[in-house]
């Protein structure tokens, strides 16, 4: 997290948090320009847009929403305005619906991605994607319990390098560690 948000303040982005605390803003445009409106250090400036130029969004999980260090950090904390008796959303749905306001707020809006990086990031992920849905059940499960050794045997490793001992099931599992690293890279291909 510290470093995705350190990323984001480097590349001029205003980061928001979704939260349903007392201290959010409903994303409604008089609600956010007077929260943008306050936040700016220049007094009496004029917020043309309650939407910032560079604009990143975080949703929390659906169990506990937002972490402490993402809601401390982040420039604005919103909320969805919803009537009934709802009260909470669907991780998936309250992000579509977010995003969707946006729009409805400012139809201008277009995202600041190049070509080039949409391009990039849609292979990363399209193949990943792909990889992941082409694998069977059991596939599945053998590429879970690969990651959960390497990350043990990494983790035994940086134990090792800071100087600690370690018993012999934990060297062995160093010992195998390329190894384990060679199965799932045969398995992600």
């Amino acid at each position: 997290t510290t470093e995705c948000l350190s990323s984001l303040r480097e590349d001029g982005y205003e980061i928001w948090a979704t939260d349903l605390s007392q201290e959010a803003v409903c994303l409604a445009e008089s609600d956010l320009r007077m929260a943008r409106q306050n936040a700016s250090s220049a007094q009496n400036a004029v917020i043309p847009n309650p939407i910032p130029d560079r604009l990143a969004i975080a949703f929390g999980t659906e169990a506990v929403g937002c972490t402490a260090e993402l809601l401390n950090e982040a420039d604005l904390r919103v909320y969805l305005p919803l009537r009934g008796f709802a009260d909470s959303l669907n991780l998936s749905v309250a992000t579509a619906l977010v995003v969707h306001h946006l729009f409805v707020l400012d139809p201008t809006l277009v995202g600041a991605m190049s070509d080039e990086e949409r391009t990039r990031l849609r292979k990363k992920w399209y193949e990943k994607l792909c990889r992941q849905r082409l694998l069977s059940s059991s596939a599945k499960r053998e590429r879970s319990r690969l990651v959960a050794r390497i990350s043990t045997a990494e983790e035994y490793k940086r134990k090792l390098d800071a100087g600690e001992t370690l018993d012999k099931n934990q060297e062995l599992k160093i010992a195998k560690l390329k190894e384990e690293r060679e199965k799932l890279e045969k398995l992600d291909q």
